[in-house]
């Protein structure tokens, strides 16, 4: 049974996915009144302030800048909280089916998307770093920035693991069983994906073309996870990749706004440092991932008609 397959178990009615799409959307809204309270009172309580101060300009309001991420995350961490019981309670299905269609979590693979996504965004960055140091300013500062790591380690994974569970795992199982095919729900959902994004900051500052980035990153997780049968590697590289952004560069333009090692100060520009992840490095990751993990029979698995398993499989 592969991964998509793995969507037939438990219950399936489409009022399910509809009731757990709101749940979601309220449990981020229910994550978002911390911080908004707390923007609230650092505005003085003035309320033309408060209505001038967006989600990334709340730092200028004097609030600390890892307390801001904690708020931040906290939007995500309280929807997990409530998909995780409820997904068990009203799809009557084991998490696990929404990570993989193994036997159990293979946290190999988790830690092995960790390893080398965090290797490719070190290299990346600290090239970048070394080559144009023109463009950043040494910020370590211990306190603020230990805090933040304890910050970004514990609680980011959380954040990235609610994004995998509901676009590569739940979601995409469920539009496949409603659709029958395997690369139309691999589309859908890397193109929402992708178009979320486009709330974040640095889309204003970068113009939409950027969304290019964010929907060719949700082709890469989809195609990993349809060829590995599981989210488990998508959801090592995730975690990593917003982990190591926070802890080495940031900005005043994008949406993590940290105690970074290293500032940010140049202008931005949509240079080919945008691209470069979509055209050179997944493919190379791609590559990678498939001699590992032995991945053949690629047209069956992105393009082929969803069957449904038999009753003895899906029991």
């Amino acid at each position: 049974m592969n991964f998509l397959q793995t969507g037939y178990k438990g219950k399936n009615e489409s009022w399910m996915y509809v009731v757990m799409f709101f749940i979601v959307f309220l449990g981020s809204t229910l994550g978002q009144i911390p911080i908004t309270i707390k923007a609230f009172i650092a505005s003085g309580k003035d309320m033309q302030k408060f209505a001038e101060s967006g989600q990334n300009s709340f730092a200028d309001l004097g609030i600390d800048s890892n307390l801001y991420l904690f708020l931040i995350l906290l939007s995500f961490i309280i929807p997990l909280l409530l998909f995780i019981p409820l997904v068990k309670s009203i799809h009557k299905k084991k998490i696990r089916w929404i990570i993989t269609s193994r036997k159990k979590i293979d946290w190999s693979r988790f830690f092995f998307g960790i390893f080398i996504w965090g290797l490719v965004t070190i290299f990346f960055l600290g090239s970048d770093i070394l080559l144009s140091p023109e463009k950043y300013v040494w910020n370590f500062k211990p306190i603020p920035f230990f805090t933040l790591c304890f910050v970004a380690i514990v609680f980011m994974p959380l954040q990235t693991s609610l994004e995998e569970l509901l676009f590569r795992g739940y979601y995409m199982q469920g539009l496949a069983l409603w659709i029958k095919n395997k690369w139309a729900p691999l589309i859908i959902m890397s193109v929402v994906f992708g178009l979320l994004h486009g709330l974040n900051p640095e889309i204003e500052k970068l113009g939409y073309i950027a969304l290019v980035f964010y929907i060719g990153t949700g082709f890469f997780f989809g195609i990993v996870t349809l060829m590995d049968d599981g989210i488990e590697l998508a959801m090592g590289m995730h975690a990593v990749n917003n982990i190591l952004a926070a802890l080495f560069v940031t900005t005043d333009w994008t949406v993590f706004q940290t105690e970074a090692l290293f500032i940010d100060i140049s202008e931005p520009s949509l240079g080919v440092e945008m691209f470069l992840p979509v055209v050179v490095l997944y493919p190379i990751v791609f590559l990678i991932f498939s001699k590992k993990y032995g991945w053949s029979n690629w047209k069956e698995r992105i393009f082929g008609k969803l069957e449904k398993p038999s009753l003895i499989e899906i029991e």
